[in-house]
């Protein structure tokens, strides 16, 4: 076959970190990501963007390590580079993501993707529960606020880590919450006045912060990253799918360490696509 079309489902820093890994490494493919909701409307919009490791308890810790120490070492050489100021990568937030085309779409089946795409990679978070029928995946809702406030150039952050404040490029985020099973999306003003009561606890300065929103997102919490190939059957038709989510808080940490595993599988699948079947059968 000559060039391998893959569509990455899903548009938060796992769906555009999986895509350009995937551009940047696999020869001879074309990725499209699709998706619902572009940036600035993704959960990993409303995230903090610190690298912080979050634990996964049904995900063996070694790989928890790569994936992060992967992050660490991808993100430290961004943020030495003339890229830096672009990426909005520095010691204290930010993320940078890319892909191939880009295309608005809300994916009901995965099968509307067959033929169009030799291969879905589904990074769809909390869109998995439905998608693919994951009932291990749950929200933890987020709230915070995003302010102005130029003069603080340091992050702060209490020892449970709830409440925070983390300068960046263009505002500060004050936070948060950790509320389980939670969907609602809308924000909740009385949240937002004991999230910025508890931030000016820290760091009073902030009593001068202008231009405050709220903000809310669900991270796709799951008991482990579901990073693993699936071929799916329907008749005489097949469609291999790399799965890459279910990340919770530790999205932003371990971004690129997943991204690097998932283009592996994907490779992987290309090669069982390009094995001829009288081969196959041997």
């Amino acid at each position: 076959m000559d060039t391998v079309c893959i569509a990455v489902i899903g548009a938060g820093v796992i769906g555009l970190s999986t895509a350009s890994c995937i551009s940047q490494l696999v020869p001879g493919c074309s990725v499209t990501v699709i998706s619902d909701r572009f940036t600035p409307d993704t959960t990993s919009n409303v995230a903090a963007g610190m690298l912080i490791p979050h634990t996964y308890p049904d995900t063996p810790v070694p790989t928890q390590k790569r994936w992060f120490r992967e992050t660490f070492q991808h993100l430290s050489e961004i943020a030495k580079s003339a890229e830096a100021a672009d990426a909005g990568v520095h010691l204290v937030s930010g993320i940078k993501g890319s892909g191939g085309l880009l295309l608005t779409r809300r994916i009901e089946d995965l099968w509307e993707l067959q033929p169009s795409f030799d291969i879905v990679v589904n990074c769809s978070g909390l869109g998995s529960r439905r998608l693919v029928g994951d009932t291990t995946i749950s929200p933890v809702r987020g709230q915070v606020l995003q302010a102005r406030a130029p003069w603080v150039k340091h992050f702060i952050r209490d020892g449970g880590g709830l409440t925070y404040i983390y300068p960046g490029t263009s505002y500060v985020t004050l936070g948060g919450t950790r509320q389980k099973g939670d969907w609602n999306l809308s924000p909740d003003a009385e949240l937002s006045r004991e999230i910025f009561s508890r931030c000016c606890a820290l760091e009073p300065s902030l009593h001068r912060a202008y231009d405050i929103k709220e903000k809310v997102g669900l991270r796709p919490s799951r008991p482990g990253v579901r990073l693993q190939k699936e071929t799916l059957v329907r008749g005489q038709q097949t469609l291999p799918v790399v799965h890459n989510y279910g990340h919770g808080s530790g999205g932003i940490s371990v971004h690129w360490g997943s991204a690097l595993e998932a283009t592996r599988l994907v490779m992987e699948c290309i090669r069982t696509l390009r094995t001829p079947a009288s081969m196959s059968k041997l």
